[in-house]
């Protein structure tokens, strides 16, 4: 997990990567770097340990660049080191390359490489992308298809941007795996690993599919398949403020995003819920809406977190809505021959819309003629795109890796779900789905309450620090809650 930002356009580069990786540090804090092309020259920065090294570094000697990218580490291939911290380059200091994920032949392709007299100089398989790329460039403007060529050649995941210091205000990045993202804005283009580096700049965003690479310049952005072919993809607006993606005064974000559980839930709620008429309102889902009916049977496909909050719903759906449910760990879910027909209902949990296994399990199930619904933070992302519908939950950018707003939003749509096929197969009366609605409407104000008593949890937590170990206990549905 590593964090990516590229910008091209009329602004210094410098201060912009370096506030899109400040969004992104929390992917990586082994090292950092950054490299900009100005004037022709390319300068690259590079420093181990925390974003503030590099920021110091930069004070000391400033960069100005018209475009660039950085990179925030967290270590994979090779120690944490200024040597090893990203951006890579060639031989003759023309390509740098930022990557996130692994090059599963990168020994393969370093001996090749060394062979043919290129010298590579970190112990990371990020370098032999730059090397690699530039054993295929053939004259000026020829990045793209240098990195097209190479990505027929790297066995691995990545998400990957390049830029050539011959090729003036040009980027270049390719996906096959971990997420990638393109900021769209008036003359100016920005790449990045997640939404939140990108959130002070702009609002228009391009999600990349796997095998994509995309060339972005001052001028436009060129969107093309594995195969070169020119994709048409429509943008998606992101409605999140870049000042959720602040601390807002808290200490770190996991304790902003603790108290920001109830707008969360508040949202994800919003206009969903008729108290009046005792229905749940799911427009959003959209053509699925109307093949819910069809569901004989809900399966739960999710990872980590996700996983835990999909094991909520298994409660929520088989006690409120009487349909039989199941969950599956995302990785596990191909490897068991899984029996799913047209009359599954294929629920994917995922806070990015981006995590690899959960994809992987959803396409499985939607090629078994299953009904393919996710449950998403991010409008845009993978997961929604192969989705028949979606229900959005609407938690904000979740900067800590411990998942608090998340989880329970997923929570609340699970909910929702549950009450909603409960309406629709006539196992749950319109009385008791008002009732059930009047007390989940109820619950932002019951979490704030709770939030109140940090003071006190404060006091209590005093004493617990210092023991060794804990035993967590729960039954029936608060069963996931103490996994």
């Amino acid at each position: 997990m590593c964090g990516i930002v590229g910008y091209v356009g009329p602004r210094d580069a410098v201060p912009v990567i370096l506030e899109g990786l400040r969004r992104l540090e929390y992917r990586g804090y082994d090292s950092a770097g950054l490299a900009v092309v100005q004037g022709g020259r390319l300068e690259r920065r590079r420093a181990a340990g925390k974003l503030s090294n590099l920021e110091q570094s930069l004070r000391a000697e400033p960069l100005e660049g018209a475009f660039g990218v950085g990179h925030t580490r967290w270590a994979t291939h090779g120690r944490p080191s200024e040597e090893n911290a990203h951006p890579h380059q060639d031989c003759q200091g023309r390509v740098v390359v930022v990557h996130n994920g692994i090059i599963e032949n990168y020994l393969a392709l370093k001996q090749r490489l060394v062979s043919a007299g290129h010298r590579l100089v970190t112990q990371t398989d990020t370098e032999v992308v730059a090397h690699l790329v530039e054993s295929h460039l053939d004259g000026p403007g020829s990045l793209e298809g240098a990195v097209r060529k190479a990505m027929q050649e790297i066995e691995g995941i990545y998400a990957l941007v390049l830029l050539d210091r011959d090729e003036p205000q040009r980027l270049v990045g390719a996906r096959q795996g971990p997420p990638l993202v393109v900021g769209l804005g008036q003359g100016e283009h920005f790449l990045a690993s997640d939404i939140p580096a990108l959130l002070p700049y702009t609002r228009e965003f391009l999600f990349l599919d796997d095998g994509e690479v995309v060339s972005v310049s001052p001028d436009g952005v060129r969107l093309t398949d594995a195969a070169g072919v020119p994709v048409q993809r429509s943008p998606q607006r992101i409605t999140w403020d870049p000042v959720q993606a602040e601390k807002g005064g808290y200490r770190h974000f996991m304790l902003k995003e603790i108290h920001e559980q109830p707008r969360a839930v508040r949202d994800t709620l919003l206009g969903r819920i008729g108290l009046e008429d005792g229905e749940v309102h799911l427009e959003e889902l959209g053509a699925a809406a109307d093949e819910l009916r069809r569901a004989r049977r809900v399966l739960l496909l999710a990872c980590g977190t996700s996983w835990h909050a999909a094991l909520v719903g298994k409660f929520l759906l088989e006690q409120v809505s009487g349909v039989p449910a199941e969950v599956d760990y995302g990785s596990e879910f191909r490897y068991r021959t899984p029996i799913v027909n047209e009359h599954t209902l294929a629920v994917a949990i995922s806070q990015s819309g981006e995590t690899a296994d959960t994809l992987a399990a959803f396409r499985e199930a939607k090629e078994k003629g299953a009904l393919p619904v996710a449950i998403c933070n991010v409008q845009g992302s993978m997961l929604t795109r192969e989705a028949l519908g979606t229900l959005p939950t609407h938690a904000g950018p979740e900067i800590g890796v411990a998942s608090t707003k998340a989880f329970t939003s997923q929570i609340v749509a699970l909910a929702l779900l549950a009450l909603h096929l409960g309406r629709l197969r006539g196992s749950l009366s319109r009385e008791r789905c008002r009732e059930l609605l009047q007390q989940l409407a109820r619950v932002p104000h019951g979490m704030e309450n709770a939030l109140l008593a940090s003071a006190h949890i404060d006091e209590l937590c005093k004493p617990l620090a210092r023991a060794s170990g804990f035993l967590f206990l729960g039954r029936g549905i608060n069963y996931p809650i103490a996994l």
